[in-house]
Order: C-alpha cells, then sequence, then structure tokens
C-alpha cells in the first residue's frame, strides 16, 4: 500500500505558520501533535497539519490547549466527529464570545474613565494658566 499524501517535516510547519519548531514541539509534549517518528526524525501527517492549524486558530480565538486536546479528543472518539464535539465548541464558543463582550464593555468604561481624566487635567490646567496670567498681570501693574 503506498501513501501518496504528503508529509512535512518539523521545519516545513515552521515555516509555513510562521512559529517556531520549539512551539511544535511543546504541542507535541502536550499530546496535541502525534507525528511520525524516523530515528530522530519527526514526520508530520496532513492531520498534523490540520490539528496546528487549529491549535493557532484556537488560540487566536482564545482557547487554552487543554480546551483544544478537549476537542481533539471528542473528534478522535469517531471517524467524522461527533454531536457531544459540535455541542462543546459551541459551548466553548458562546462563552468566548461573552468573554469578548465583556471584555468590550470593559474597555468602553475604561475609554470613558480616561476621557475624563483627561478633561478635568485639562480644566485643572486651564485653570492654573488663568490663575497665572492673572498673578502676573497684578504684579506687573
Amino acid at each position: 500500500m503506498s501513501n501518496s499524501k504528503p508529509t512535512f517535516s518539523i521545519s516545513d510547519l515552521s515555516a509555513e505558520f510562521d512559529i517556531t519548531t520549539r512551539s511544535i514541539r511543546f504541542y507535541e509534549d502536550q499530546g496535541l501533535l502525534h507525528p511520525e517518528r524516523k530515528g530522530q526524525t519527526r514526520i508530520y501527517h496532513p492531520q498534523d497539519r490540520v490539528r496546528l492549524k487549529l491549535i493557532l486558530r484556537g488560540k487566536r480565538l482564545g482557547f487554552s490547549l487543554a480546551e483544544s486536546r478537549e476537542l481533539f479528543d471528542l473528534w478522535d472518539e469517531t471517524p467524522k466527529g461527533s454531536e457531544r464535539q459540535l455541542l462543546k465548541m459551541l459551548d466553548n464558543l458562546k462563552s468566548k464570545k461573552a468573554q469578548l463582550e465583556q471584555q468590550l464593555e470593559d474597555l468602553k468604561m475604561t475609554q470613558i474613565e480616561i476621557e475624563n481624566a483627561e478633561q478635568r487635567c485639562q480644566a485643572a490646567l486651564d485653570e492654573l494658566y488663568t490663575k497665572q496670567t492673572q498673578e502676573h498681570a497684578e504684579t506687573s501693574i
């Protein structure tokens, strides 16, 4: 049986995804990637490449490595994934969305606080300049 699917070296994946080989080895140590080994050489298959892509996408979405691992484990239970995996993914996405919405609200409040502080500082500075100008005018008379 000949395997016509391409394989990838750790350097190939590192270059493609613009991450360090150390990061890839870390994901392997965490049980997220399972490359084939020939001596000291790691051989990554298309499934490993897809998993790496999903890990990086999950990181951008705010998923922890444990959450990614949990989704991979659910996927591995059946050949084509499962309802449990999809429900878990939806639950994770809902949670991340809620966190982002809270962060947006927090940022809006922080922005308002900064603008208020800026206005108070500017008003105090204007008052100081006005007072200095009046004092200078009084001493000039």
